[in-house]
């Protein structure tokens, strides 16, 4: 059975810093395509960072390019968002998603196979 689990979330100032981690079991993250999306109150799941199971290329949101920077490591089928200069807009649930091996449309929900259940960031003084 696949399971994502988000860890990490919490409560920050604007201008702080975070690391998200998105911890897979019953799949080799290795063959898969992970991403990273976020969804506010009242508004869509929005797509944040993905990194291609082959090669490890990433793309990012404009909004987050610069500040955020996704990671993998297949030894401990993890991957991490290290999250900087966060703003009180970014406040939402963060979830991490997979799908097998390729997509040619990665910056959208419908693609992904697995979902974790998600981690609260807040951000606000």
């Amino acid at each position: 059975q696949v399971r994502l689990v988000e860890s990490g979330g919490g409560l920050v100032q604007p201008g702080g810093s975070l690391t998200l981690s998105c911890a897979a079991s019953g799949l080799s993250l290795n063959s898969y395509t992970v991403a990273w999306f976020r969804q506010a109150p009242g508004k869509e799941r929005e797509f944040v960072v993905v990194i291609r199971w082959s090669g490890g290329s990433t793309d990012y949101a404009d909004s987050v390019k610069g500040r955020f920077t996704i990671s993998r490591d297949n030894a401990k089928n993890t991957v991490y968002l290290q999250m900087t200069s966060l703003k009180a807009e970014e406040t939402a649930v963060y979830y991490c998603a997979e799908v097998p091996y390729s997509t040619v449309s990665p910056t959208m929900p419908a693609t992904y196979k697995f979902w974790g259940q998600g981690t609260w960031v807040t951000v606000s003084s």
